[in-house]
């Protein structure tokens, strides 16, 4: 597909999707970029249906593609690929492509970092942690990629209260009302401020 002057974005998932269709339909109607390729390491993922769905190409590639060849660097390479946004995916992203795309790769993880990352910590890992913990406030927070799991440098923060008898899903569903709401608007913001974000809180 011709995307003319609009920017191009590709997704990385390895579940549901709930955050990769939101950005999609968000870029649809923005018209400022638009969601070229889907790419899952999960054949059973529920992303692949909803690109289906949507007329989005979705890709399904193993570990020994991502990590043991650049094949995934030429699919991204060939359409001209402005940003990668990893939308609940699992692995660690290969040296070869945070080098070929500096700074243009970004993650949300659904606590506030430092508090809550590292390997595994995920979903509803990340929601039983921090009801079991007690604190009163938990949020998302929106990053670049880096070699580590949820050590890259933090663009945007934002919080909400963790309410007294609240259980995971109670704290799930608010989580995922503020990745909804400012994911797409600060990948927004990267792409059109030269790859680059400054760091906000809200």
């Amino acid at each position: 597909m011709d995307t003319g002057g609009e920017k191009k974005i590709a997704i990385f998932a390895s579940g549901s999707g709930t955050n990769a269709e939101n950005i999609i339909r968000y870029f649809r109607k923005a018209k400022s970029a638009e969601v070229i390729i889907i790419l899952t390491n999960n054949k059973d993922a529920y992303v692949i249906e909803r690109a289906r769905k949507l007329g989005v190409e979705c890709l399904v590639f193993n570990r020994n593609t991502f990590y043991e060849t650049e094949k995934i660097l030429d699919i991204l390479k060939k359409p001209g690929t402005d940003i990668i946004v990893l939308a609940g995916f699992l692995w660690l992203v290969p040296g070869y492509l945070l080098r070929s795309f500096p700074g243009k790769i970004i993650n949300i993880h659904p606590a506030l970092l430092p508090k809550y990352g590292g390997k595994g910590m995920y979903g509803h890992v990340v929601h039983e942690a921090v009801i079991r913990s007690g604190d009163p406030e938990s949020g998302i927070t929106i990053h670049y990629v880096n070699e580590k799991y949820d050590e890259g440098t933090i663009i945007f923060q934002t919080r909400c209260a963790v309410q007294p008898g609240f259980t995971p899903n109670d704290l799930a569903e608010k989580i995922h009302e503020l990745e909804y709401k400012y994911y797409p608007e600060v990948i927004e913001k990267v792409l059109f401020n030269d790859g680059k974000a400054e760091m906000g809180r809200a």
